[in-house]
């Protein structure tokens, strides 16, 4: 479909819902931008809650914005293993990247992602959000689908529950989530205040034995995301009245109307 064109005032008026592994990002972006944005970050854990969890809490999130300060709502999100699919705009519209996940955002285009993952199997993206915010603790660690499957385990805790022969099956086939990759990329934003982050993700490649490599990122599609510039290509506008519904195509999410 056809997204429905803001009623666009300058500068906009606009709320940011995001992912916390974006913070540096997206306030580098919003200095940067002509429209007045209005700022909340959410716990990276979300994304670990399973995707109905994680559609019950943006959408409530959502739904407590006060929509008479704003002309819409964008949001520094993918689709994020279906967390978003669901979500319902109510007096006005939404944004969304039409991404699979943050790492396209981080790149500058889906493109660029599925051309790097094609040529790069088993590799695990960092970036300073990534390093600073990637620990989930409290009720969101809880609440986790590997807490509450058990494969957040560690190989002694299952040698004490099921004997070291069944641990170590259990270990390989459950718990040992990092057994396909064999690669820390390291995407350096632009914006990182020193070596820092680079040199932690070194230092964990190594001591797994993983190779390392950096590459340059691209602000340019969150500096669009935060100045408005949404060509359909690229970002999803839902208007009021309808909801975010998962593709299975390169458009990745479209809007349907609420019934």
């Amino acid at each position: 479909m056809t997204s429905e064109p803001i009623n666009r005032r300058e500068p906009l008026r606009l709320k940011l819902i995001s992912c916390e592994v974006f913070l540096r990002e997206m306030c580098v972006a919003i200095a940067r931008s002509p429209n007045k944005v209005d700022i909340e970050f959410l716990p990276k854990g979300l994304h670990d809650i399973g995707c109905a969890g994680m559609l019950q809490r943006m959408q409530a999130v959502l739904d407590a914005v006060d929509e008479s300060q704003h002309d819409a709502v964008v949001f520094g999100y993918g689709l994020c293993n279906n967390g978003l699919s669901g979500l319902t705009a109510r007096g006005i519209p939404i944004v969304i990247p039409r991404a699979h996940d943050c790492i396209t955002l981080f790149l500058g285009s889906k493109e660029r992602y599925l051309e790097y993952f094609t040529d790069h199997p088993g590799v695990y993206f960092k970036t300073s959000g990534w390093v600073e915010r990637g620990e989930v603790n409290g009720e969101l660690k809880q609440l986790s689908i590997s807490r509450k499957t058990g494969m957040d385990s560690n190989f002694e805790e299952l040698v004490a529950k099921y004997g070291e022969d069944n641990a170590k099956f259990l270990w390989e086939e459950l718990c040992n989530t990092s057994k396909n990759y064999g690669q820390f990329t390291f995407i350096e934003m632009g914006i990182e205040p020193n070596s820092s982050f680079e040199q932690k993700t070194r230092e964990d490649a190594a001591a797994r034995g993983w190779k390392f490599e950096k590459v340059r990122g691209d602000m340019s599609m969150i500096q669009r995301l935060l100045d408005g510039q949404w060509d359909n290509k690229e970002f999803l506008v839902v208007p009021p009245g309808h909801k975010v519904v998962a593709r299975y195509d390169e458009g990745i999410i479209t809007a349907e109307k609420v019934t």
